[in-house]
């Protein structure tokens, strides 16, 4: 018998928005579609849960996720490399602020 190969699996980059919980953080994923009546673009974007097996990513990366087998609830995605980190060391504007006085 022959090998059975996997079926292509869906992958995405998107951003970390935030990270609900051990091994787990919510990626927003943006697309551009166009209007269906006026055919101006429009900005839109879906929000996934993916799973995180290192707690590898924090707010603010960029990362490729794919899509894996049911891990939970609402987790369907996992990480699969972090392809931008966040800009390191950023303080709240109003923190700063705070600072220089």
């Amino acid at each position: 018998m022959s090998e059975q190969t996997r079926n292509k699996r869906k992958s995405y980059t998107g951003t970390v928005t935030s990270s609900s919980g051990d091994k787990s953080v919510k990626v927003t994923i943006p697309y551009k579609i166009p209007h269906p009546r006026y055919r101006k673009t429009i900005n839109r974007k879906t929000v996934v849960h993916a799973h995180d097996e290192n707690s590898a990513s924090k707010p603010g990366d960029k990362v490729e996720i794919m899509e894996t087998r049911p891990l939970s609830k609402l987790k369907r995605w996992r990480i699969l490399r972090v392809v931008e980190s966040a800009p390191g060391g950023a303080v709240p504007s109003g923190a700063e602020a705070g600072e220089a006085s």
